[in-house]
């Protein structure tokens, strides 16, 4: 059954999070189940960054069974462990111990740098094992799919490129410090979108090295935008905007090496999605002031994207504590060495518990989250008119200056 509307395109943008990325998994089940049996993929272009790229790339291999598709997706999701996605048992976690601290005393003189904290080499047998890239071809020639991208950060250009797979219609493009790169994905373009900083081993695509997309991808709608969307759904997996600081009359502890690290990756995965949000909202605003008859030069060229957020209605650190005793013994006992005893782990065992226990409530949060919203995510499915942006309150409040924009009370 053929769904697709050639008067408009949408997007699917997918966003990075490590363990986090379960929710989004949730919310397809939704949108899956409000379809009819045997519809193929209702989104144009699909778009993912790390862990959201995989989820990109299983959805764009199955395109013409969406049900299918997410029933996969669910299906891994729902059964994790961390020994799928890295190596986790006492005697790896021992040796890349005390292989960083030889080469931090000896200053690589005597024991080789590491090339990461983990190795996840698990993680590219079960990619392997699950996805059917060529089928991803398959779906663009039969019109079930009109581009997927992946987008990774080169360590050599120190550019984003965003390698998609698409219709002939499809341009590269070539903006400051980002560009759209046209190849057949494959396996290695997975493994070097998840490859986050330090934790996972850069790939090698051509005679770059690449890592996780997030780290230089500061416009992650605009992949998107350029492979011709123009109404884009973001499922994101942040449920904050930002912590309110603690006011007490103690003194505040010391920031361990877990928190900042759980700090760092919130920074990767989630701040230039709405920085860029924000610029597209602004951008939304000047074209609907302007008649189209008034419009020239530049702003004759652009057009107004329709957006919807769907995101996480509760704090996931917490869920993330509630699971911790999920996680494997060795890994639990380094992420206590590096957070210490404040409990500033929360944020960082989020992006890392690999396990059902977590996994499988952020798929439940994801569906309910989805339910919430069904009348809205069905409008904006059929290519029903929607407003320019639907998000929850906290982000529309934090996009000061929004007008005409409705939302849900989240």
């Amino acid at each position: 059954m053929k769904i697709h509307s050639e008067n408009s395109k949408s997007a699917l943008v997918l966003p990075g999070g490590g363990a986090r990325c379960a929710f989004q998994v949730g919310v397809l089940r939704a949108i899956a189940e409000m379809m009819p049996h045997g519809c193929e993929n209702p989104f144009h272009v699909i778009s993912g960054t790390s862990a959201g790229a995989i989820n990109s790339v299983v959805l764009a291999s199955r395109a013409k069974r969406f049900r299918v598709a997410v029933a996969e997706l669910e299906r891994v999701w729902g059964h994790f462990h961390s020994a799928q996605v890295f190596r986790s048992d006492s005697l790896t976690m021992l040796k890349s111990s005390l292989q960083w601290l030889g080469t931090i005393v000896s200053g690589g003189l005597l024991v080789g740098t590491p090339t990461s904290l983990l190795d996840n080499s698990p993680l590219r047998a079960l990619l392997s094992r699950n996805i059917r890239f060529p089928r991803i071809q398959q779906s663009i020639d039969d019109g079930y799919l009109h581009a997927v991208a992946v987008t990774a950060a080169s360590y050599g250009s120190a550019k984003s490129a965003t390698f998609f797979q698409a219709a002939p219609s499809c341009k590269t493009w070539s903006r400051t410090r980002r560009s759209g790169v046209r190849q057949t994905i494959n396996l290695d373009h997975l493994m070097a979108s998840i490859a986050v900083p330090m934790i996972f081993p850069p790939v090698m695509l051509g005679k770059e090295y690449f890592g996780d997309g997030a780290m230089r991808q500061a416009t992650p709608l605009s992949p998107a935008i350029h492979l011709g969307a123009d109404r884009i759904l973001v499922i994101g997996v942040r449920d904050e905007t930002a912590d309110n600081a603690q006011h007490s009359e103690a003194d505040p502890e010391f920031p361990s090496i877990g928190t900042i690290a759980g700090y760092m990756l919130d920074t990767l995965f989630m701040d230039g999605l709405y920085s860029d949000l924000e610029r597209m909202t602004r951008i939304n605003q000047l074209l609907d002031s302007v008649p189209a008859e008034h419009r020239s030069g530049a702003l004759s060229r652009m057009k107004a994207i329709d957006t919807m957020i769907v995101v996480p209605s509760r704090d996931l650190r917490e869920i993330a504590k509630k699971c911790r005793k999920a996680m494997p013994r060795p890994v639990r006992a380094l992420l206590r060495g590096v957070a210490g005893r404040n409990g500033g782990e929360g944020r960082l065992l989020s992006f890392l518990l690999f396990e059902q226990a977590y996994t499988r409530e952020l798929i439940k949060l994801g569906y309910n989250d989805a339910l919430q919203v069904k009348e809205q995510l069905k409008d904006f499915i059929c290519g029903r008119d929607v407003p320019r942006l639907f998000a929850p309150g906290w982000v529309q409040k934090d996009l000061s200056g929004i007008e005409n924009s409705i939302g849900p009370d989240a």
